[in-house]
């Protein structure tokens, strides 16, 4: 099968949701594919299929972690994603990467950084407690040059404003003044639900 045929049978199993459990080996298999379009592929699919079966992904987190290190932003950021959905499902699955996830918060291609924000919102949706010391992290992100990930950035302290709002509180100020003067519509307003989430417990 070629690469094409390839993508296209992983695109018709993406919406077979039926059929995953069983083919989380497989998908796994092709992590060693040659080509990063598939091996992309198939870290996002394994980023799903570990959120909605999280055991059976289990022997397929040390070699999607070992894709942090890729030389390939793609799969840099397809790796932090799936870890991120894999761990809403199971944090103990991911446990041992977690820590690790941070150095993409820095330096990096902005869609690894935005990546890191998604794995992190998915994470400290059942786990949240683990952020109480990593907040100063995301206040940067507030920041950021790119439009995508300030887009992104509130939306942290929107899921952590819901579960931990003593988290978020002493980040209140500067999320109103940052929904005032943005110069993003979108920035503005993930801002002011970021504060309703917060304010509302």
């Amino acid at each position: 099968m070629n690469e094409s045929e390839l993508y296209k049978e992983l695109g018709v199993l993406t919406k077979d949701k039926d059929q995953w459990q069983e083919n989380i080996p497989y998908v796994s298999s092709l992590l060693a594919y040659e080509s990063v379009k598939i091996q992309a592929k198939a870290l996002w699919l394994l980023g799903e299929m570990g959120l909605a079966y999280p055991l059976s992904v289990r022997d397929a987190v040390l070699p999607i972690a070992a894709f942090l290190d890729s030389s390939e932003p793609l799969l840099r950021e397809r790796a932090v994603n799936a870890l991120g959905r894999i761990g809403r499902a199971d944090y103990s699955l991911i446990g041992p990467y977690w820590a690790d996830l941070f150095r993409f918060a820095t330096g990096e291609e902005p869609k690894v950084r935005l990546s890191f924000i998604w794995a992190s919102e998915n994470i400290a949706t059942n786990t949240p407690d683990i952020y109480e010391d990593y907040m100063p992290v995301f206040e940067k992100l507030l920041h950021d040059a790119d439009d995508k990930v300030r887009m992104e950035a509130p939306e942290i302290f929107r899921v952590l404003g819901k579960r931990r709002p003593e988290f978020v509180r002493q980040y209140l100020d500067l999320l109103r003044q940052i929904s005032e003067t943005d110069d993003n519509r979108v920035v503005r307003i993930h801002c002011l639900g970021a504060i309703k989430a917060t304010v509302s417990k």
